[in-house]
């Protein structure tokens, strides 16, 4: 049976039993009190997976979008466009730094302080409270915990060509990699990703939340209905990528970068759930 791991939170620490079910389930509970079905069906009722190929393909596309919706949206960015954007003006040179840091070069040489720096700090992204992974540090100490950091990284932006990036984001959540840093997880993850590859990610570094993640401005802004990542041949690591690009996709064009973007995003979100 797969590792466990919060749907919600992306955190496999202090997760519970609750119950085993007919097959081989169980109903798990994190300590966050969600309790979702884990575990693979029989055999017997086991869908034959679909080839990475075909699930991309079926995945919502732009062209889905309803027109007045997309009118509704153009309208929105026109206006929020007219605005001169405040950006923070610590976060070129931050990034910039992290840049330089995760290199393969700059991850073997780097302070084991910088890591744990990154983790924490919101400039340019905010990952939120990283209580769990500060904890495996402190429990690990510096050499091993940064040791952990730097392979997590390594693997996720510079690992083998023949594993997609999707795929390598996935081992790394689920924890099947030996190495993976405990409780460097989606957002850590998503945000690495934002850093070096600036030109693609937009930093909504969750695909679900509460606050508002990919899905639910997928939902409430374009109208679209993206798969549940609890589905069995919907990983997490596609998911991101996948609902990212189709996010930065229908955004467009006319943003000074991704966070500008981002940025945009989250206001006609909440435009629209105020104007109900």
């Amino acid at each position: 049976m797969s590792l466990a791991m919060c749907p919600l939170c992306s955190d496999d620490e202090d997760i519970e039993v609750r119950a085993t079910l007919d097959g081989g389930r169980r109903v798990l509970r994190h300590r966050c009190g969600f309790e979702w079905e884990h575990g693979e069906p029989a055999s017997a009722q086991r869908q034959v997976a679909r080839s990475f190929e075909a699930l991309r393909a079926s995945f919502p596309k732009p062209e889905d979008v309803d027109p007045e919706r997309l009118e509704r949206v153009a309208r929105l960015k026109a206006r929020y466009l007219a605005v001169k954007p405040d950006f923070d003006p610590r976060v070129a040179a931050y990034w910039s730094k992290y840049q330089g840091v995760f290199t393969p070069e700059g991850l073997r040489a780097c302070n084991p302080q910088i890591l744990k720096d990154f983790a924490n700090s919101e400039i340019g992204a905010r990952p939120g409270n990283q209580a769990t992974f500060n904890s495996a540090w402190n429990d690990m100490g510096d050499a091993a915990a940064a040791e952990s950091t730097r392979s997590t990284i390594e693997y996720l932006l510079h690992g083998p060509d023949e594993v997609p990036l999707e795929e390598r984001l996935q081992q790394l959540l689920d924890g099947t990699k030996r190495f993976a840093m405990t409780g460097f997880k989606e957002a850590l993850l998503t945000k690495v990703l934002c850093v070096m590859r600036p030109e693609r990610f937009l930093t909504i570094l969750k695909y679900m939340t509460d606050a508002g993640g990919k899905r639910e401005i997928a939902r409430l802004v374009y109208g679209l209905e993206l798969p549940a990542p609890e589905s069995v041949s919907w990983t997490r690591g596609r998911l991101i990528l996948w609902s990212n690009d189709l996010l930065r996709t229908l955004v467009g064009d006319g943003f000074a970068n991704q966070q500008h973007s981002a940025d945009f995003l989250w206001w006609a979100k909440g435009k629209v759930e105020r104007s109900g």
